[in-house]
């Protein structure tokens, strides 16, 4: 029994590491630019989360309608005021620009709510479930209803909506895109803003569950690249399937070696892939 506790744990966690990863994904597969961003944009919309409720009293529910629109927009401004300029460089050129900006951006929260660690404590407690012998905290489940609900949206919204087939459309043969009509630098910045956006609830959701603090937006962006790598780059369902599986490795993992071995396994399940399956288990050219 105790096994199913920890599958119950690993699933959990797997959701929240997909919505963590579709936005990387996306900004990835689209524009081919490596946000090294992604982890703070993370952590800042832990400390939305955080602010929002212990100033106003806004439950991290609310804060999510919140911090959509507000980091699609920061992410539509990043790209088409900065990154819009370099699009075309060597993917070097986008990366060490992303890597300058996310320096800023980490300093300056380093700046305003130091390195110290914070919790957002909702009062009151929502509780556990237990079924069995499985006891899985309300919030937690809570959260992971969410991140699938986000992760859908973005899939929806790639598959239904003008923007998404015209950032689908991009991804596949810009040129005809271009010759079709389509605004390419619009798009590429529509999918900066909706990468943005995931990452910003994302942050939201994991407020309720880990401590905030800008030192965790590295582990944040590692885990981002290993789903990414896991379930194929710039394919939704590839993320949620590429979370679960790492949510899952790292679950088991930490019961047969301990806690501190997770990240080791994951990291190495990431170098086992990029040998033997370089594409991950559900990436193919374009998207679904």
């Amino acid at each position: 029994m105790f096994t199913l506790q920890i599958l119950v744990n690993g699933v959990v966690l797997g959701c929240l590491y997909a919505c963590i990863a579709a936005g990387f994904s996306l900004v990835w597969g689209v524009l081919n630019v490596i946000n090294l961003m992604h982890g703070s944009f993370i952590v800042l919309g832990s400390y939305l989360a955080w602010g929002a409720y212990n100033s106003l009293g806004f439950s991290p529910w609310v804060t999510l309608a919140i911090a959509a629109p507000l980091f699609y927009a920061a992410g539509y401004l990043v790209q088409r005021g900065l990154l819009n300029r370099v699009i075309a460089a060597p993917v070097l050129v986008t990366l060490t620009l992303t890597f300058g900006l996310d320096l800023i951006l980490n300093n300056a929260m380093l700046l305003g709510f130091k390195a110290d660690y914070r919790r957002l404590i909702l009062e009151p407690a929502l509780g556990t479930i237990q079924m069995g012998s499985v006891v899985v905290p309300v919030d937690r489940l809570v959260a992971m209803g969410f991140a699938l609900v986000l992760t859908g949206a973005l899939y929806l919204i790639l598959r239904k909506s003008k923007v998404g087939r015209a950032i689908i459309a991009v991804r596949l043969d810009r040129d005809a895109a271009t010759l079709m009509g389509v605004n390419v630098k619009s798009t590429y910045a529509a999918a900066f803003g909706l990468g943005a956006a995931m990452a910003g609830c994302a942050g939201v959701l994991l407020a309720l569950i880990f401590p905030i603090s800008p030192l965790s937006a590295t582990p944040y962006l590692g885990k981002a690249f290993v789903v990414c790598v896991l379930g194929g780059l710039g394919s939704v369902p590839g993320a949620v399937v590429g979370g679960l599986v790492l949510g899952l490795v790292e679950s088991f993992g930490a019961m047969a070696f301990g806690p501190e071995h997770a990240v080791t396994l994951s990291f190495a399940l990431l170098i086992l892939f990029l040998i033997f399956r370089p594409q991950g288990l559900l990436g193919k050219r374009g998207f679904e």
